[in-house]
Order: C-alpha cells, then sequence, then structure tokens
C-alpha cells in the first residue's frame, strides 16, 4: 500500500513539474514601439491601428501631434487616417516597426505617396537644442531653412534632415524655394534648452485657409 502511495505522489509531482515548465512557455515578450503621428496637412485627422482610433480624445488639427504612444505594437501593422467626422479611411499605411524604436510619422496629404515614417534618433545636448527640418509640402521643390542667416537645411520633399545642436532661446527661421533671395516663411520660434524640435512645413505654397503655407514645430523631447 505504501509502495502504491508513494508510487502515485512520484506521478503527481512529475505532472506538476510538467505543467509548470510548459507554462513557462506559454508567456511571450509583448513588443512596443514609439510613434510620434504629425499632421501636416489641411484637414483635423483621426488615427487608428488595425481599425482602432489611437487618438481617442480630440481629432489631431493640422500642425498638431499625438508625441510618443507607447501602446504602438512592432512588428507588420496596418495604420489607417481618417479625415475627422468621415466613416471612411482616408489612407491605409502598412508599416513594419521595429521593437523600441522611436519613430515619427508625417501625414502632408491625402494618400499614401504623401506620407512620410521617420526613425527618430534623439540625443540630448546639456544646454543645447536639438533640430531638424522635414519637408512635407507636396508639390513643392527643394527648400532652404536658414536660421538667423546661416543655411542649416537644403531639403527635397518627403526627406528629413538629421538633428543637429543649435543654441536656445529665439531663433528666427526662414524657409526658401532654392534659387530664391525671397523667403516663403520667416517667422520666430522659441525653443527650450535639453529639448529635441523637428521643424516642418504644412500647407502648400499657394494655399490660404488651414492649407496656408506655414512652419509647424514637433517637441521630440
Amino acid at each position: 500500500m505504501k509502495t502504491r502511495l508513494a508510487a502515485l505522489f512520484f506521478i503527481i509531482a512529475i505532472t506538476v513539474l510538467a505543467s509548470c515548465k510548459s507554462n513557462d512557455n506559454v508567456f511571450t515578450k509583448k513588443v512596443s514601439t514609439y510613434l510620434n503621428v504629425v499632421n501636416a496637412s489641411a484637414d483635423n485627422i483621426n488615427f487608428y491601428v488595425n481599425g482602432t482610433r489611437q487618438n481617442n480624445s480630440s481629432a489631431l488639427t493640422p500642425g498638431s501631434q499625438t508625441f510618443y504612444m507607447i501602446t504602438i505594437p512592432a512588428g507588420a501593422q496596418n495604420f489607417q487616417i481618417k479625415k475627422d467626422g468621415s466613416p471612411d479611411y482616408l489612407i491605409n499605411i502598412p508599416l513594419n516597426l521595429k521593437d523600441s524604436v522611436y519613430h515619427s510619422l508625417y501625414i502632408a496629404g491625402e494618400s499614401l505617396d504623401k506620407t512620410l515614417l521617420t526613425i527618430d534618433t534623439l540625443i540630448t545636448d546639456t544646454n543645447k537644442v536639438q533640430l531638424r527640418f522635414v519637408h512635407t509640402t507636396p508639390g513643392a521643390g527643394i527648400f532652404d531653412v536658414k536660421i538667423g542667416d546661416t543655411l542649416k537645411f537644403h531639403t527635397p520633399f518627403k526627406t528629413s534632415s538629421s538633428f543637429l545642436s543649435v543654441g536656445s532661446g529665439l531663433k528666427e527661421i526662414k524657409v526658401f524655394e532654392t534659387g530664391s533671395s525671397t523667403p516663403k516663411i520667416d517667422t520666430i520660434v522659441s525653443m527650450s534648452p535639453n529639448k529635441g524640435y523637428t521643424i516642418f512645413t504644412k500647407g502648400t505654397l499657394t494655399g490660404t485657409g488651414s492649407s496656408k503655407f506655414s512652419l509647424g514645430v514637433a517637441l521630440n523631447f
């Protein structure tokens, strides 16, 4: 009798251990990525991942951003854009995002060829500003961007510059069509030290109202 009970306990112990070992393989790492959606278009838009809206509190107005949403799953996903108030998808954007990498997605118009994905390498520089320029104006040629009177960026459409270090404070930023001496944009932007910013164009060169050509500023960190 004792022998049979001992054998039974042994079988139960082996079964429990095997079950625990099996359960160890059930838990897999949930990978996610960081995505900042920037609205460089003239419309109020909403942003979806695999059909689920992400900007739930309000629509993204022209020039606004989501900042880096940490709930975005990494890997191959389907991203969608709708005009605010519309039931139909305006753009479907298939992307394969890397795990734990910072990205920005710029929406510059109403079709896939007017979107741009960037990988954002965020490096702080004590008492300096990290600044880059993204050209998001469909139909425009190369833009030259000056900070003060110094040329900093020479950028074609759907292209992002690298981040560079500049001084903080109030900065005069001028955007020219290449070859022109007359700025299309001449504005002042306040930038704080130990921060990273992206300046980008929004609207069209001949636009009015929400399509007026202007400079957007996105905060990266």
